[in-house]
């Protein structure tokens, strides 16, 4: 079963990432302390993603390829675990006490890059190993070693479209 491995929030944008042990997830918000969560990421308010999973496979692969360590929390995600993230989208899941829906892929920016300090970070995250955003579906709090099980896979097209339909009444 995929575990949590590491949880990270920032409390302002361009800010490190600071690892804690447990999180607490709030509906339709994201994680409470995280910038994001605050409105003060970097993206704020124009391409936010409430909360953002990153495999730990994915991030060992890119210290054996391009010799980058980004286990520090310089890939700027939230939650990292042990499993195929892009398997994350249009699926519910709960992790902890929280559940979240996989909405779209979080790909890296020159600002990941610079924030981190380190020339190639961009590059060695790429599309595949970039992460994914989810929206809090229920409030919860999430600690490292918690499980990840999926709840509900969204392969039918009626039922991705009632579960589109449930996230926007949610925003109103």
């Amino acid at each position: 079963m995929p575990t949590v491995r590491q949880l990270w929030t920032a409390p302002a944008g361009g800010e490190p990432m600071e690892a804690c042990d447990s999180v607490t997830a709030v509906a339709n918000g994201g994680l409470r302390g995280d910038r994001y969560f605050t409105g003060e990421g970097y993206y704020s308010p124009y391409d936010v993603c409430q909360v953002t999973f990153v495999d730990s496979r994915a991030l060992a692969r890119i210290d054996e390829e391009y010799g980058i360590d980004l286990t520090d929390g310089r890939h700027r995600r939230n939650v990292v675990v042990d499993a195929d993230v892009v398997d994350l989208l249009q699926v519910r899941f709960r992790v902890g006490g929280a559940v979240f829906e996989g909405t779209r892929r979080r790909p890296p920016c020159a600002h990941v890059e610079q924030v981190a300090g380190e020339a190639g970070v961009a590059e060695a995250l790429g599309e595949e190993r970039g992460g994914v955003c989810a929206d809090v579906v229920e409030g919860g709090d999430v600690a490292v070693g918690d499980e990840l099980v999926v709840e509900e896979r969204y392969d039918e097209p009626e039922k991705l479209a009632a579960a589109i339909r449930e996230r926007y009444e949610r925003e109103e």
